[in-house]
């Protein structure tokens, strides 16, 4: 019992980072979602927010910026053995960017059936075709990053 109770705050850590990052996002008019790679040993190589907006670029995704990151930092276009900690489901495209990265595991807060990739739409991870699927873990802190994004949408139409 105590193992576990020190596993999950250990996934949530992460993802409390992460929602912080994508709270600052918001502020700055950013759809409020952000990303984390961390080693398999645990030490953050990458954080980043959406930067969509702020960069006039429809592929600066937190995902991909993380993962554009990570490798810098690691000189290498592999990132075997990291984990991936974003807080909404991947889109069809950064679900492909993190399976060509060979991301060991992915953790994601909230569910996207719209325009997710994951668990929803195409299923990327799901298709023959993807030459790496990684471990999948969903709904760290999603009721968090669910909100998040609720209120964000929501102060936009308003």
């Amino acid at each position: 019992m105590v193992m576990a109770m020190m596993r999950d705050d250990f996934l949530t850590s992460f993802m409390e980072e992460a929602l912080a990052l994508a709270a600052d996002a918001a502020q700055q008019g950013e759809v409020p979602v952000a990303a984390i790679i961390t080693t398999a040993e645990g030490e953050v190589v990458a954080r980043a927010a959406n930067r969509v907006e702020r960069d006039g670029d429809p592929t600066a995704h937190a995902e991909i910026l993380a993962i554009r990151a990570a490798a810098a930092r690691l000189g290498s276009p592999r990132l075997e053995g990291c984990d991936l900690w974003v807080t909404l489901e991947p889109c069809p495209m950064c679900a492909g960017a993190i399976a060509h990265a060979r991301i060991k595991r992915l953790y994601y807060g909230a569910e996207d059936p719209k325009s997710g990739g994951v668990s929803h739409g195409p299923r990327v991870f799901n298709q023959t075709t993807c030459h790496h699927q990684p471990e999948v873990y969903s709904g760290i802190s999603g009721d968090k990053a669910g909100q998040m994004l609720t209120s964000f949408f929501q102060g936009k139409r308003g």
